[in-house]
């Protein structure tokens, strides 16, 4: 044995016999603890993204170019530079001005790396420019900004502010055992972590247990000590006959995905529990759903989702698949060559043929990947795959506007192309004949009326992955009828809590007594984020509830108030707690949680808009037009709040200066149709022209009926002779007596005229 051998069991004996004598039981020890024990794995974990996730920037990490290097951004020179070991960036600040500022921090490795900030105030930012760390062949080696359109110190995603805060936004997924430790009061962070990447117990859990069950072996202990379960959740497959997929031949519990889910997924933490022991996702997150903007209505992937999502809308997850099927958890690479994945379950006789792909052999389109996994860049140079394993549908990109994925390689074609070719390899395809929810999830969010009935139908087919029935359950929020109630009441009662939370979002469309019928057994609930959102959806209707309700629903409130109290480094947390306390009429606490929401996040306008109107409430209108100005001053960019200054003044009877707001508000949101509306509403008796064209860019943008009608009531007071077009087009989209109504007004108006 080599001397460095001894040593390294001399320390770990030493380590195992401390531990066991004076560790409370799932305490974290470090990934330092489990080198010598499991050197493959370590080896494996060395230079992965996992390791990679964040490092003090040492030159063994740090990939940019520090060496006095400068990189110009719209006219500005940003400057790279070391200072004996340490590593320095100048670039503008929190007031504009340019300034030295040490780099603690990296974040990542491939194909890109970041660089941390650290304040006196304990905030870790990530700056805006990034090291393109591709080869140089591939355009890499070169600084870049990340975020070019985010360059005013009041955007959130300035680099000094929230959008780009690490305690925040990152430390949960980058580093290993984070308490964030944000003091409200004082405003200041004391974030801490037992390891600084994404080490052994990010996934294993806390190590103690572990360590102890190693000198204490005769002790029978599940999972050697660890209390997740993380292994596959099929362990045989098998072939059935007139299959071409092997198939499960059971489907074991195993938490492996909930683990993966903690940072591969779009989600907002609501608190530091352990959700792998609560064995719910919920317990410690609130994930996003299939909805806009995050996924086209297909359910493909458009903003960063980071994969979750994706994967709880395929087959691969109802049918046992887990991540480690693919992917090897130490060293985040593939298992095999990615054309061989899919061949695992996949029969090649079937899948790896002509007949099915429809290209040639060994070109990029028999490569299973490249259809049903498309990769969409983000961050600029970062390809990632969509994992929902979606089948080509060219014919619903062709209708809605959705990625065409074969048009990821035929970029001279169009969509019309492709769906006539997927036809003729397969004209008889059940895929095509089937009902797609897309095309409902698209109207819905366009405002489209009479979806109720299609989304209660979604939302309740089993045939539906739960993830898409609780998109379904969320779109219905808006339209009210007894499909609603039916689809959101059984939803209510789903086992699946991610069924239950769009239940709890559909349930808006119900009237309160029939809302406390379906939704406050959820106060109750065994998953945090359903109590939390049930609470939410109810506290509303505060002043229809007697006593004791009030008292049935306070324990779930509550927890959604601490939740927002986790979250109190954010704007929107002290928002949140000003409307409840707006529902309970309690003015003076709203008050006060509005304007700490704008100390702690200036620019976020929710603040000043939810306190005017608070103000407005109270007939306080002046009070609400000062606040509302100084919401300008902070988040220049905000339609809404010129949107809401413009009503101020309207109310203040300033008709100019509400018209200039109302038309700011329209500029800025252009697709916006209700400010378009009411922008229209505010010039008709200044500007009738002008008047006309808003009203038509309100019903061109948003489709609604009633902006159509007001533009055909407009032209028949105006006598135009546009207004019978108006009323035409009209017809195809309302009831034959509001266009009946509209002719006898138009023929009145013309007859006057005539006499």
């Amino acid at each position: 044995m080599s001397d460095f051998s001894a040593l390294c069991c001399k320390l770990l004996l030493g380590f195992c016999v401390f531990y066991s004598t004076n560790i409370k039981a799932a305490d974290f020890v470090g990934t330092k603890q489990c080198i010598s024990c499991h050197q493959n794995q370590f080896s494996a974990w060395q230079g992965s993204d996992h390791e990679m996730s964040m490092n003090h920037a040492t030159d063994e990490y740090v990939l940019g170019n520090f060496e006095d290097a400068s990189f110009v951004f719209r006219g500005k020179e940003n400057r790279f530079f070391k200072k004996g070991e340490q590593f320095w960036v100048n670039i503008a600040g929190p007031d504009g001005k340019f300034n030295d500022y040490q780099i603690k921090y990296t974040f990542a490795y491939h194909p890109l790396q970041q660089y941390m900030v650290e304040f006196d105030d304990g905030r870790v930012q990530l700056i805006p420019f990034a090291w393109d760390s591709r080869k140089q062949e591939e355009g890499g080696q070169r600084w870049f900004d990340l975020y070019p359109d985010q360059t005013e110190t009041h955007q959130e995603f300035y680099w000094t502010n929230t959008g780009q805060n690490w305690n925040y936004m990152c430390s949960d997924c980058h580093s290993t055992n984070v308490a964030k430790n944000f003091n409200a009061k004082s405003n200041t962070y004391k974030t801490t972590f037992s390891d600084i990447n994404v080490g052994c117990e990010s996934c294993h859990g806390p190590g103690s247990n572990h360590i102890t069950w190693t000198k204490q072996k005769s002790i029978k202990k599940a999972h050697a000590g660890f209390e997740r379960e993380l292994s596959k959740a099929v362990s045989h497959w098998r072939l059935e006959a007139n299959k071409a997929t092997l198939t499960a031949e059971s489907i074991n519990p195993s938490q492996q995905t909930l683990v993966c889910a903690q940072c591969h997924s779009r989600r907002v933490q609501i608190s530091e529990k352990d959700h792998v022991k609560g064995n719910n996702f919920g317990e410690r997150y609130l994930l996003s759903r299939i909805n806009n903007p995050l996924y086209y209505p297909d359910g493909q992937i458009y903003d960063e989702t980071f994969v979750y999502g994706s994967f709880l809308q395929s087959k691969m997850e109802r049918n046992g698949v887990v991540c480690s099927n693919c992917h090897d958890p130490h060293s985040t690479k593939l298992i095999m060559p990615k054309e061989q994945l899919c061949l695992q379950c996949h029969q090649s006789d079937t899948y790896a043929q002509k007949t099915h792909h429809q290209h040639l052999d060994n070109s990029a389109g028999a490569q299973c990947v490249n259809c049903h996994m498309p990769e969409t860049t983000y961050m600029q140079v970062d390809e990632r795959a969509d994992h929902g394993w979606h089948i080509p549908r060219p014919d619903i990109a062709k209708q809605l506007g959705t990625p065409d994925t074969c048009l990821s390689c035929h970029e001279d074609k169009n969509s019309e192309w492709s769906s006539k070719k997927v036809e003729q390899w397969f004209p008889q395809s059940s895929t095509r004949a089937e009902r797609h929810f897309s095309r409902v999830f698209s109207a819905a969010d366009q405002g489209y009326a009479n979806v109720a009935s299609a989304l209660s139908h979604i939302a309740q087919n089993e045939a539906n992955s739960n993830i898409i029935r609780a998109s379904a359950l969320d779109r219905l929020a808006p339209f009210p009828d007894n499909n609603t109630i039916i689809a959101v009441a059984r939803g209510a009662k789903h086992s699946d809590s991610n069924i239950r939370l769009g239940a709890i979002s559909g349930s808006a469309a119900l009237n309160g007594a029939e809302r406390w019928r379906v939704i406050a057994p959820l106060l109750k609930d065994e998953v945090l984020a359903v109590r939390a959102q049930a609470a939410l959806a109810i506290v509303p209707l505060w002043f229809e509830l007697s006593e004791d309700n009030k008292n049935y629903l306070t324990p779930a409130l509550n927890e959604y108030m601490q939740i927002q109290d986790f979250n109190a480094d954010r704007g929107y947390a002290h928002n949140n707690q000003g409307n409840v306390f707006v529902y309970q009429a309690n003015y003076q606490a709203a008050e006060k949680a509005y304007k700490t929401g704008m100390k702690i996040e200036p620019y976020f306008a929710n603040s000043y808009t939810n306190l005017a109107e608070l103000y407005r409430r109270q007939q306080q209108n002046n009070q609400s037009i000062e606040v509302l100005k100084a919401g300008q001053k902070a988040s220049p960019e905000n339609a809404s709040i010129d949107y809401q200054l413009g009503l101020a003044y309207i109310r203040a009877k300033q008709t100019s200066l509400a018209v200039d707001n109302l038309k700011q508000a329209a500029i800025k949101a252009p697709n916006n149709a209700q400010y378009h509306y009411v922008y229209a509403l505010s010039i008709e008796s200044i500007n009738s022209n002008e008047a006309q064209q808003s009203l038509n860019k309100a019903y061109q943008v948003g489709g609604n009926p009633q902006h159509l009608y007001a533009l055909c009531e407009l032209q028949i007071r105006l006598n135009s002779f546009q207004a019978n077009q108006c009323i035409n087009e009209l017809s195809q989209v309302v009831p034959e007596n509001v266009v009946q109504q509209l002719k006898s007004t138009l023929q009145q108006r013309q007859s006057v005229i005539q006499n």
